[in-house]
């Protein structure tokens, strides 16, 4: 394993992807084989498919496709762990095997030909390579809407992401380990990789349709994933909650000197309608606040367990 010709794993989590993964991985290995022939990456480069606890045939295809050719590894793990797990499993299978990793989705809407060009980076010092999509025309309407609402909010909550990057990136060994000292449960890998330190660079693509089979991403997972990424790097809702409350301590400090004068006045205090209106109205922060404080006060209860992430069935291919 060299910098000149290094090793490459290509990690690819996959889940319930029986009809996306036969055409990922013809298009993988003839882009690994033309690599190879041009000196790029080094022989014993390989193929790594992680089984996220798939309910199909993906990890026989996964079998299958080991079987034919000694460049394809496989980690099976033994219940579905979700995306950001399955991932780091895979890391942690390859880091002690090649000298870079390249993370990708299955379903290879990210453009695989810019990984020739994320090595050429890697070769000029860089650590870390982000591939980020140019524009997000393949998204509907609404997932680009709610994309560019979320990575607004994170970095007005401080947090340091890659606009339109997910998790299509090259990592060195060095920064792969550094990513596996990470022990939290709570993961948001995109957000950490940003934090390592290392030097790091952009290589831009157009991202394409689903190869095959339908997104496992719906629209449940999504917003479960926002929420993880803003509470697992900013305590800002927490401290804005308390800002907000303060201010209706104030405006409630307002009402009071408002009723007081109007009863020494003699002027007639508003009814029931401004009552009941202002303890839906307060009741509804408080249940708000209570639910931003409880979602912390879950990710402390999950950590502190301290359960394993995920657990290996079996893997294949990575003894060779």
């Amino acid at each position: 394993m060299g910098k000149d010709i290094p090793t490459i794993y290509i990690v690819v989590p996959s889940f319930n992807e029986q009809e996306a993964l036969p055409q990922s991985h013809e298009h993988l290995m003839q882009l690994m084989d033309e690599m190879i022939v041009q000196d790029i990456i080094a022989q014993d480069s390989k193929l790594l498919y992680v089984d996220d606890g798939s309910r199909d045939d993906t990890w026989k295809i996964i079998e299958r496709l080991a079987s034919e050719s000694s460049r394809v590894a496989g980690v099976k793990l033994t219940y579905n762990s979700g995306h950001q797990n399955a991932l780091m499993a895979g890391l942690a299978a390859a880091v002690d095997h090649c000298d870079i990793t390249v993370s990708l989705d299955a379903d290879l809407q990210d453009d695989i030909r810019v990984i020739p060009r994320m090595v050429e980076r890697y070769k000029d010092g860089c650590d870390i390579v982000f591939g980020v999509r140019k524009e997000r025309k393949t998204d509907i309407w609404f997932k680009r809407t709610t994309a560019n609402m979320f990575y607004g909010l994170m970095k007005r909550l401080g947090v340091s992401t890659i606009e339109n990057h997910a998790d299509f990136r090259l990592m060195s060994r060095r920064a792969v380990l550094a990513l596996l000292d990470y022990k939290e449960r709570n993961l948001f890998i995109r957000g950490i990789v940003t934090k390592l330190g290392y030097k790091t660079d952009c290589v831009y693509y157009d991202r394409s349709a689903r190869i095959a089979g339908k997104s496992k991403y719906p629209f449940k997972k999504m917003v479960n994933f926002a929420i993880d990424g803003i509470t697992s790097f900013s305590v800002k809702p927490v401290r804005l909650v308390m800002h907000v409350g303060l201010l209706f301590l104030l405006i409630a400090l307002a009402m009071l000197i408002y009723v007081l004068c109007a009863y020494f006045m003699g002027r007639a205090v508003s009814g029931w309608p401004s009552i009941i209106l202002s303890i839906w109205f307060v009741g509804a922060f408080v249940l708000i606040g209570l639910g931003i404080i409880g979602e912390y006060v879950g990710k402390i209860y999950t950590e502190v367990k301290n359960r394993p992430r995920y657990n290996v069935d079996t893997t294949i291919g990575l003894d060779q």
